[in-house]
């Protein structure tokens, strides 16, 4: 049987793959096509319609979060594949082809996959309130080991302001470890170094290219690793980040027109979104709008769509169109223009944002925060303070890290809605004799994978 490495380089668009070396050398000599995104054009939405070929209408991840409306709270970065409808290719590849088995290596939704193997980013977290970082392992028993082999998770690098090349670098490492030990039929990897830079300081901005290097030698090298295994491989990523320069805040003018409830605590601002009128999920370039009051439907539409920034507002027709019309999903969704991303912030008074606002807190937001990959340039000797603040946490004392800034005009790069076709990700087959199109869908990744995969038995 011959195997296949599915390798998600985030971020990979033709202008990324023309300034790097290893993989435009490796799609010189292979197929190629642009991906029409999925929508929204973001991790979890993307990820799960390539890996089970439905939209989100039918495989129920609008976003990389959303607002649960029987908890009344909004849940971001989950990791239970039971979240995930639909059957997932290793399902199907598992009954069509014998002796298959899967390993899925930082891919999202990657808790209680029915993957063979599988590691994902999991702090624990004790009751004293510490958060220890840490995977999550499928076979438990991966996560003594790998870690012996290989070191602890480098997790500060994985996201935050300390968020760079070290974390894809030991995922290439943990992909080579399980090839080494299990020799998967498909190996699903996830290499996310270009999202943190793209983000920061837009795809223009001349450091790039040292974090397209950086990507490429990691990438490089698992190619040569997996050639000679004699495992195929596929290049792939999610979206294309592209320059942004304007953060559109629709919690704020919610709270404007008094839509928006807040519960006071401990003197700081919570946004209370069972009693709020209206308010927005953020995500990126893409905004999901909940409506407990139905009857401010149109108002909130009218309102929205003539906000600078915004390109466009989706009802239930447009929704149904977008195949995104699942209970999950806003009942309007905004779609911000090309220059332009939403932030969640709901405060007026910077003195009043909750705690959790300067920290890197992906759970407890309810919205994306791509601010959290800055250091507050305000603070006179962050790594003073950032030590200072780790040293207390070793010897018990409850502090928060609150060192991330509240000036969202400091990201410079998003993504989410659909661009134009320069900034679609890509599809890049090592088989040279596969038959692509120029723009395939995104729905349409799943069939390519298992065509291939279905195609290899000997």
């Amino acid at each position: 049987m011959k195997r296949l490495a599915v390798i998600n380089v985030v971020g990979l668009t033709q202008a990324v793959l023309e300034a790097s070396t290893h993989m435009r050398a490796f799609a010189a000599k292979g197929a190629k096509a642009a991906i029409a995104p999925a929508f929204p054009a973001v991790t979890c939405t993307a990820q799960s319609t390539y890996l089970t070929g439905l939209t989100p209408a039918q495989h129920g991840i609008v976003g990389n979060g959303w607002y649960d409306r029987t908890l009344s709270e909004v849940q971001f970065w989950k990791q239970s594949n039971k979240l995930v409808a639909g059957a997932k290719i290793w399902e199907d590849l598992r009954r069509d082809v014998p002796g298959f088995t899967c390993a899925k290596v930082f891919w999202w939704y990657n808790m209680y996959s029915s993957v063979d193997w599988s590691l994902t980013p999991r702090p624990m977290y004790p009751a004293d309130g510490r958060k220890v970082f840490d995977i999550y392992t499928h076979p438990a028993s991966i996560r003594t080991d790998i870690k012996q082999d290989l070191g602890e998770f480098p997790f500060p690098s994985f996201w935050g302001p300390l968020a760079g090349i070290k974390s894809s670098q030991w995922i290439a490492e943990s992909a080579k470890w399980v090839e080494r030990r299990h020799q998967p039929t498909l190996n699903l990897i996830y290499l996310p170094h270009l999202d943190y830079n793209l983000q920061r300081l837009g795809p223009n901005h001349p450091d790039i290219q040292q974090d397209i290097a950086a990507i490429d030698t990691v990438v490089g090298d698992l190619i040569s690793f997996f050639a000679k295994q004699s495992v195929e491989v596929v290049l792939l990523s999610e979206y294309g980040i592209t320059e942004v320069n304007q953060p559109i805040h629709l919690n704020r003018l919610f709270r404007d027109k008094g839509w928006i409830a807040i519960r006071e605590e401990l003197g700081l601002e919570l946004l209370d979104c069972g009693a709020s009128r209206v308010f927005a999920v953020a995500d990126h370039q893409v905004a999901h709008i909940y409506l407990n009051d139905p009857s401010l439907a149109n108002e909130v539409h009218a309102l929205v769509e003539k906000q600078p920034g915004v390109e466009k507002v989706l009802g239930a027709a447009e929704k149904a169109a977008a195949g995104i019309d699942h209970p999950r999903a806003g009942d309007l969704i905004a779609v911000s223009d090309a220059r332009s991303w939403f932030t969640y912030y709901y405060w007026q008074d910077d003195q009043r944002a909750p705690d959790f606002a300067r920290c890197v807190d992906i759970h407890r937001k309810p919205g994306y925060d791509p601010v959290e990959l800055f250091v507050d340039p305000a603070l006179a000797f962050p790594r003073l303070k950032i030590a200072a603040t780790l040293l207390r946490k070793k010897l018990g004392f409850r502090t928060l890290m609150n060192v991330i800034p509240l000036d969202a005009t400091l990201v410079k790069g998003s993504h989410g809605r659909i661009p134009d076709v320069a900034d679609h990700p890509l599809f890049i087959a090592q088989d040279s004799s596969l038959k692509l199109p120029p723009i395939i869908e995104a729905v349409e990744v799943a069939r390519h994978l298992k065509s291939m995969l279905s195609s290899m038995t000997t």
